[in-house]
C-alpha cells in the first residue's frame, strides 16, 4: 500500500465518520507527521458545518462535568457530538493528561460521540494549532457540534473567542473571588454565562451579580445577542436541557443575519495568522538558517543591529 493510498484512504474514513479514522488523523496532527497538512487541505473542503462551542472557565467549576451532561442532552435530540478536552501539557511527555477523558466515560459505546484530550503544549490562551486542525476533522467527518473545553479562563486566555461559534463561560459560587473573575474580561467573550454547581450556597447572588454586570455595562445595541446567564448542576443533569436550547438559539441567531459570516471570517483571519506564524517558527529552526541567523543574533549582541531589525531580517530571509 503506497502512502498515497494510505493517505486517501484515510481522509475518505474521516469524512465517512469512521472512529478510527479520526483518531488515527488526529494524532497525525499532534505527531506533525510527514503529508499531514495535505491531508487537513483535502479535508478542508468538507468542513464548515459544526457549530463549535467553547466551554471555558476557572479549574473546578465544573466544565468537564457540564460538557458531559451537555452531550448527553445533545445526543438524546439525535446529534452527532465531538468533544475535544483540552488539557494542560504533561511536564514530561507534552501530552494530554486524560483525566477529562476519564471523567467522561459515561458515553464510552455510545458511536455518536467522539472524546478527545489534546494538550496544549504551552500555546498561550490554552489552545495549540492541533486543536484548531483537529475540529476541522471532527467537523469533516460529520459531527454536528463540537465541543471545546478549554484549561482556564484568564486576560491571556481568550483564544477560544477566536476558533468557536458560541463560547461558554463557566462560573461557580463559593470561590470567594467571583468579582474578580468577572473583572477578567470575562464579560466580553461569553455569548452564554453557566453559574453551574447553582445548588451551592451564594449561586444565587453570583447570577445577580453578572446579570446585573452585564446591564451596567455598555448598552446592547438593538438587534445584538444579549449574552444570557443560566444555573445549571452539571452533576444532576439540572438547567442543562435549558443550556442546549440557549446554543442552539445563539447559532439561530448569528445565522439570521451576518454574525455567522463574520465570526467564521474572524475565525479563517485567525487560523490563518497562526499557521504562518507556525511556518516562520519552523523556518527559523531550520538548520540552513543557523550561520545566518547566529550572524543576525550576534549584531544584536554587539548592539550594532536593534532587536525589530533583527526579527524583520530574520523574517525576510525565511520568507
Amino acid at each position: 500500500m503506497t502512502d498515497a493510498y494510505s493517505s486517501s484512504r484515510l481522509v475518505a474514513g474521516v469524512r465517512t465518520g469512521q472512529q478510527r479514522s479520526i483518531a488515527r488523523m488526529i494524532s497525525r496532527i499532534e505527531l506533525g507527521a510527514p503529508g499531514v497538512d495535505l491531508e487537513l487541505a483535502e479535508l478542508y473542503g468538507s468542513a464548515g458545518r459544526a457549530h463549535v462551542v467553547g466551554v471555558t472557565g476557572a479549574p473546578g467549576s465544573g466544565k468537564s462535568s457540564l460538557v458531559s451532561a451537555l452531550a448527553a442532552s445533545l445526543r438524546r435530540d439525535g446529534k452527532l457530538v465531538g468533544i475535544l478536552a483540552v488539557d494542560p501539557s504533561s511536564p514530561f511527555s507534552g501530552g494530554a493528561l486524560l483525566g477529562d477523558r476519564i471523567r467522561m466515560s459515561d458515553h464510552s459505546g455510545d458511536g455518536g460521540v467522539y472524546i478527545r484530550s489534546m494538550a496544549t503544549r504551552g500555546a498561550l490562551g490554552g489552545l495549540a494549532r492541533a486543536t484548531t486542525d483537529a475540529i476541522t476533522v471532527l467537523d469533516a467527518a460529520g459531527m454536528e457540534l463540537v465541543l471545546v473545553e478549554t484549561v482556564g479562563v484568564g486576560q491571556a486566555e481568550v483564544d477560544i473567542v477566536r476558533t468557536a461559534h458560541t463560547t461558554l463561560v463557566v462560573s461557580i459560587p463559593g470561590t470567594g473571588d467571583e468579582i474578580q473573575t468577572i473583572k477578567a474580561g470575562v464579560l466580553e467573550i461569553a455569548d452564554i454565562h453557566v453559574v453551574n454547581k447553582a445548588d451551592r450556597d451564594g449561586a444565587n447572588r453570583i447570577i445577580r451579580d453578572l446579570t446585573g454586570m452585564l446591564r451596567l455595562g455598555p448598552p446592547t445595541p438593538p438587534g445584538e445577542w444579549r449574552a444570557p446567564v443560566l444555573g445549571t448542576v452539571a452533576t444532576e443533569g439540572r438547567g442543562i436541557d435549558a443550556l442546549a436550547a440557549a446554543l442552539h438559539e445563539h447559532y439561530a441567531f448569528l445565522a439570521a443575519g451576518d454574525g455567522l459570516e463574520q465570526r467564521e471570517r474572524a475565525m479563517a483571519s485567525a487560523r490563518v495568522s497562526a499557521i504562518a506564524q507556525n511556518l516562520v517558527a519552523e523556518r527559523l529552526t531550520d538548520s540552513g538558517l543557523g550561520d545566518r541567523a547566529a550572524q543576525i543574533l550576534d549584531e544584536v549582541y554587539h548592539r550594532t543591529l536593534d532587536p525589530f531589525s533583527a526579527a524583520t531580517a530574520l523574517v525576510r530571509v525565511t520568507t
